[in-house]
């Protein structure tokens, strides 16, 4: 092959972290995900291309700022065409042109597994050298080999780092931004909230008090961290179970959420020190081991499921009942109409939202719920508030 003369590169950040990209006079020769550190990134980018010259992406022409800026807003959930990326597979052996082309081809927020792309490009013995293929691929993102599955469509690996995790959390951004929540509650919060008024005057009362409605989804989260997040919340008052959290994630030396493989390789001794309690550290990896097992389906598939589908698969995990998934379905698929019945703070929200003396029992809650569909999530958030008001009240008095 002739050497390629006037090769560049550029990073820039993104919502999982910096993203390089490294052109020739024509086309973008490789796509560089986050690594580890800074210098691992800048090693992987340009191994083999040199020499090279690093530019900032401001300096950059204008269809390289145009390349980082559809994966910039590719990677923050939002409609970006990455077609118009311009890439010469030419430059790849005859059978991986097919199989990118054919992976190019896979909807967003769809999966295939090794096996259909082998039969898709006529070959289909070879879901060995799909997965090579795979694991060669420079453009990762722009040949969203994310979106390839191992048999059975568990997740499979992937060589970008952070490994299943970072490809569980790129669907997870794909599937989001195809979903309903954001046109429910951000665009149309206001008639949502309306309706709530008028189907109960007495709640109407407590969203005048509270205001607009912040409740957002998490998007791009794994179901990993979402849950093991849900798991250290269990039965303790925010503030506590902040501040365990945060030291659970600082065991580990990546800024990113550790990987379950990480944290089945962490001693029970370490995670108590940082205040989890011996059930909740058997919970964590209970999950982590189901994960790493391709048990657990990834973000992308959750999504297209039903609520209850959901709670039946996850509450196979030890410790993960109805409430821990349904912390999953409000704020991270974003599921509209999610009634918490058990939680301890929409029921003292309800309490005293409609002056009750105690408590009601989840039964009598979900009951009176129905007037509050289909926005019940809604609804929660709203009750959640109520107890913070009452705190401060009580502070100031």
């Amino acid at each position: 092959m002739a050497v390629v003369q006037n090769r560049s590169y550029c990073f820039f950040d993104t919502e999982i972290g910096p993203c390089g990209l490294l052109w020739n006079e024509s086309f973008i020769e490789r796509v560089q995900l986050p690594e580890k550190s800074a210098a691992e990134a800048k090693r992987r980018l340009i191994d083999k291309a040199k020499p090279c010259r690093e530019m900032d992406l401001d300096q950059c022409p204008i269809w390289v700022k145009d390349s980082a800026e559809r994966l910039q807003r590719f990677l923050l959930g939002t409609q970006a065409d990455l077609s118009a990326i311009p890439i010469d597979l030419g430059q790849s052996p005859p059978f991986f042109q097919k199989v990118f082309q054919a992976t190019r081809a896979i909807p967003s927020g769809q999966t295939r597994t090794y096996g259909e792309l082998a039969r898709q490009v006529g070959s289909p013995n070879a879901a060995r050298a799909v997965g090579q293929a795979m694991g060669r691929n420079p453009w990762p993102l722009v040949i969203p080999c994310h979106r390839v599955m191992a048999a059975g469509g568990k997740m499979g690996g992937y060589s970008a780092f952070g490994g299943i995790q970072t490809k569980q959390q790129i669907l997870a951004i794909e599937i989001a931004s195809m979903m309903d929540w954001k046109s429910d509650f951000q665009s149309s919060a206001a008639s949502a909230i309306e309706q709530l008024k008028k189907q109960d005057e007495q709640l109407a009362t407590l969203i005048e008090r509270v205001g607009p409605c912040l409740l957002r989804p998490k998007y791009g989260s794994s179901v990993f961290a979402a849950l093991t997040e849900a798991i250290v919340y269990q039965q303790l008052h925010g503030k506590a179970a902040a501040t365990i959290f945060g030291r659970f994630r600082a065991l580990f030396a990546s800024e990113e959420f550790p990987h379950p493989s990480a944290v089945l390789e962490t001693s029970d001794d370490l995670l108590r020190g940082v205040g989890l309690s011996r059930s909740k550290i058997l919970s964590i990896k209970d999950l982590a081991r189901r994960i790493v097992a391709g048990d657990i389906p990834i973000m992308a598939d959750l999504a297209k499921m039903s609520d209850q589908d959901i709670i039946k698969i996850l509450s196979k995990v030890r410790g993960i009942g109805p409430w821990t998934a349904q912390m999953l379905l409000i704020f991270d698929l974003g599921r509209v109409d999610v009634l918490p019945d058990s939680d301890f703070g929409v029921r003292k929200g309800f309490a005293l939202t409609f002056h009750k003396r105690n408590m009601p029992t989840p039964e009598a809650l979900l009951k009176y719920s129905i007037r509050w569909k289909p926005y019940r999530s809604l609804a929660a958030w709203y009750l959640w508030q109520a107890v913070d008001l009452e705190k401060a009240r009580n502070k100031g008095e």
